[in-house]
């Protein structure tokens, strides 16, 4: 379909499309993905048996869905990966606040257009690229922000009494229509705005101080959390998790050689350094095994967790570690040693959080013996006793 020559709901209707909800959409493209062996999730290490399956059977459920799990658990990037899952474009009424669908308008504003000028009702098109939304859920959060609200200077401009529904400004759920709206940290989420998801989720209309405003949004809902929020800062109310299709819960690489991988795709490196020091295998399993040691560290909060950007920052400060030493000493090129590891201490102490114990030793202490302790694992894998 040549979408640049369709530009009027007439000719949309002529190309024969047909309008479909997003999870149909999420679900259609999933099945095509599947059977042609197509990889779901580009760039996720580690969930190809456990995450991702679960994941795939919730799309094809067409569930909202909470991801639960620590800090640095990809959390995030699968949601956005779910972008790859829609339509490459779809139609919308051009103008309009919440994305309408020419063939199936929710908007007062669409069904009066598409009333008044038929089939030469002007249409637009909208890139999968667009169509994601994010909130991150803070105690400032309003109903207003999310859902909507009147909106005093729209009145005045346009003379309306402010029992015109004109007069509401939608918020960000809204104008999400026909999108994968994603609220990252949903236990912060004050408990009355999670209330106010209620009917959202359900039925999928909303109200708006008091309208009878009934508009069937289309929206694949995703929620992140960290059950460590459900007790420090929050909780997810019970009937709002009774509205959620599917929860999945994340995990931190299980393998050496996952972690690695993690690592290696994400730590932002410049090329100079990558030509000029050469890094041996072992010293990357040696880091990935002080991560694995902190994660088992009886100093460290395990309820906290240790993200996986630890390893990838510790990547990064070590290879300027080697970089440094070889630019000081005047070498065009470098090996890195044992003794560049003092350089990951500052990457380390910036990403744990420490029980009373850990507080009372130091976090450049815990650092320091995480290190050795890393060093002696892998010692004794190298050199086992018997």
């Amino acid at each position: 379909m040549k979408i640049e020559k369709i530009k009027t709901l007439g000719a949309l209707k002529q190309s024969g499309y047909q309008s479909k909800s997003i999870k149909d959409e999420l679900r259609d493209n999933l099945i095509k993905k599947i059977k042609n062996k197509e990889t779901t999730f580009e760039g996720v290490h580690g969930y190809e048996n456990t995450v991702i399956p679960e994941l795939e059977r919730a799309i094809l459920s067409r569930h909202n869905i909470n991801l639960l799990g620590l800090r640095g658990q990809a959390k995030t990037r699968l949601a956005r990966l779910m972008l790859n899952l829609l339509d490459e474009y779809i139609p919308l009424v051009e103008g309009s606040d919440v994305n309408d669908d020419p063939l199936n308008p929710i908007s007062r504003y669409a069904k009066t257009l598409i009333n008044e000028k038929g089939d030469d009702t002007p249409i637009s098109w909208l890139h999968r690229s667009e169509r994601f939304a994010e909130k991150l859920a803070t105690p400032d959060v309003t109903v207003a922000d999310i859902i909507g609200d009147v909106d005093p200077i729209k009145a005045a401009n346009l003379k309306l009494s402010y029992a015109d529904d004109r007069v509401i400004h939608y918020g960000m759920i809204p104008r999400a229509n026909r999108c994968i709206f994603v609220i990252n940290e949903l236990p912060d989420l004050q408990a009355r705005i999670q209330v106010a998801l209620f009917n959202i989720l359900q039925e999928g209309d909303i109200q708006i101080r008091g309208f009878k405003v009934r508009l069937p949004l289309d929206i694949q809902f995703l929620f992140t959390a960290n059950p460590e929020d459900y007790t420090n800062r929050g909780s997810i109310v019970t009937p709002l998790k009774d509205r959620i299709g599917s929860q999945i819960l994340t995990h931190y690489p299980e393998d050496i050689e996952t972690a690695r991988l993690i690592t290696e795709q994400e730590s932002n490196l410049v090329e100079s350094q990558k030509e000029h020091v050469y890094v041996p295998d072992l010293a990357k399993d040696l880091l990935e095994q002080i991560v694995f040691e902190a994660r088992e560290s009886e100093y460290i909060d395990a309820k906290s967790g240790v993200s996986a950007r630890l390893s990838i920052t510790a990547f990064e400060n070590l290879l300027s570690t080697a970089e440094r030493r070889a630019l000081m000493a005047g070498d065009d090129k470098t090996t890195l040693r044992l003794s560049d590891f003092i350089g990951v201490i500052p990457s380390i102490t910036g990403k744990v959080e420490l029980v009373y114990e850990g507080e009372q030793e130091g976090a450049a202490v815990v650092a320091y013996n995480l290190i050795g302790e890393g060093v002696k694992s892998l010692f004794e894998e190298f050199f086992p006793e018997n």
